[in-house]
């Protein structure tokens, strides 16, 4: 296929691969025309950096509120307060972090940088303060200010997909708006009173999170695995992604999830959490992760995509024998595992490639993925050693804690400053 380019008055033909070379170079000079703070040169800087920052800061605050030294002017609960900060805050601005990096790829158009993109993370960091500080404001004006960001996000989005006319990836489209829906209906539950860590507002957003994960991990770690595994000439390569067997995958992951949201304590979801669980096995497999143990930027993924069947195996058994495994305590193999280790993951892979620099995994990489795989075994042991809660919960907090500023400082310096120039 051609195009043609009208350019000095003239008409250029070009093939499809010479105009992608044209909108990468020109999504670079928008970037690099940007004279303001390298941060806001590409969507995943900002979102990023911060996100990591505030990962680690509302631990820190968490932990300070369980010791009971601390106490946030918040109208949430400090267990709801910690929860939503994770899913709708952190998770929110890595989201966006990856959405405006991704959809220019998508769409061929070009991103959204300078003060546009200033401007988005600023409704981010107002709905953190306003989140945190809930109590001082009139009923309402912290939650529109929480929603605002992920509404403008959406429409941002919607516009891209319409205007590049990127129809098959309207489904991310429809997971945010249902994420963006959750987070309106954990706040409505926290206003009636509720525990609103404990209602369907939050298991909607975290079955959108398990969805995402699903959905995009389902395309990139199957890919990002083949593509090493052919430079190494391997023999045994992933089946492509997103065949018959990922489609039925990911249908009966939604029926399952949605059963899990309305009916979280019935034994037919628990059964059903098994089931799933044992298909994002045999999907994970497939995937050929077992040959990437040369590769650390590769493992991880499958690693982290791991946490997806093992959350929900855990979470299956859990229904059934609650007196056995509490059901918040496998909660957190999907919340702190699957999430927290598969953004970790992508966000180091992204900054590497996205920065310029080779994609390859130091020790500072080693050490980070480490302390929060470190911090996910620890916030389970509670459940066996129930004497040392306090100290556990404490521990896996700052190793937490050390994972997201290891990032911090490990990535940060590429995200504050300019991508070098190619020579």
């Amino acid at each position: 296929m051609t195009f043609i380019v009208r350019r000095d008055g003239n008409d250029y033909e070009f093939t499809r691969h010479r105009m992608a070379l044209i909108m990468k170079k020109t999504t670079s000079e928008q970037s690099r025309e940007w004279k303001g703070p390298a941060v806001f040169s590409f969507g995943f800087r900002p979102f990023f950096l911060f996100g990591a920052v505030w990962a680690a800061l509302a631990m820190l605050a968490w932990i300070l509120m369980l010791s009971g030294r601390f106490m946030l002017p918040t109208r949430l609960d400090p267990v709801s307060w910690h929860a939503h900060e994770f899913l709708f805050g952190y998770l929110g601005a890595i989201i966006g972090g990856f959405l405006l990096t991704a959809v220019p790829n998508w769409t061929g158009r070009l991103p959204v940088v300078g003060w546009h993109l200033a401007g988005l993370f600023g409704l981010w960091v107002a709905g953190r303060v306003a989140v945190a500080t809930s109590g001082l404001w009139p009923s309402g004006v912290a939650e529109a200010v929480d929603l605002a960001f992920l509404i403008a996000l959406g429409i941002l989005i919607l516009r891209e997909i319409i205007a590049g006319k990127n129809w098959r990836n309207l489904v991310v489209l429809v997971l945010l708006t249902v994420f963006t829906l959750a987070n309106l209906l954990f706040h409505i539950e926290a206003a009636r009173g509720d525990v609103a860590a404990q209602g369907v507002g939050l298991r909607i957003g975290i079955a959108v999170v398990i969805l995402l994960i699903s959905v995009i991990g389902g395309r990139v770690v199957p890919s990002f695995t083949r593509n090493w595994l052919v430079s190494r000439k391997a023999e045994r390569l992933p089946v492509p992604p997103m065949q018959r067997f990922d489609k039925a995958a990911l249908l009966v992951t939604v029926a399952v999830l949605g059963l899990w949201v309305a009916r979280p304590e019935h034994a037919a979801t628990g059964v059903s959490l098994l089931a799933v669980g044992l298909i994002h096995v045999a999907r994970l497999v497939r995937w050929q992760g077992a040959q990437t143990l040369a590769e650390p930027l590769l493992w991880i993924l499958h690693l982290a995509y791991a946490f997806v069947p093992l959350g929900a195996l855990v979470e299956g058994f859990s229904i059934l024998r609650p007196d056995l495994l509490p059901l918040a305590a496998s909660q957190h193999l999907w919340m702190a595992g699957a999430f927290g280790l598969m953004t970790l993951a992508m966000m180091t892979r992204a900054t590497l490639g996205h920065t310029g620099q080779s994609l390859r995994a130091g020790g500072g990489s080693m050490a980070i993925y480490g302390c929060l795989v470190a911090s996910v075994l620890v916030r389970l042991a509670p459940a066996i050693w129930s004497g040392q809660t306090a100290m556990l919960y404490a521990a896996s907090g700052v190793l937490w804690i050390g994972a997201f500023l290891g990032f911090v400082v490990f990535y940060g310096p590429a995200l504050m400053k300019p991508k070098p120039a190619r020579r």
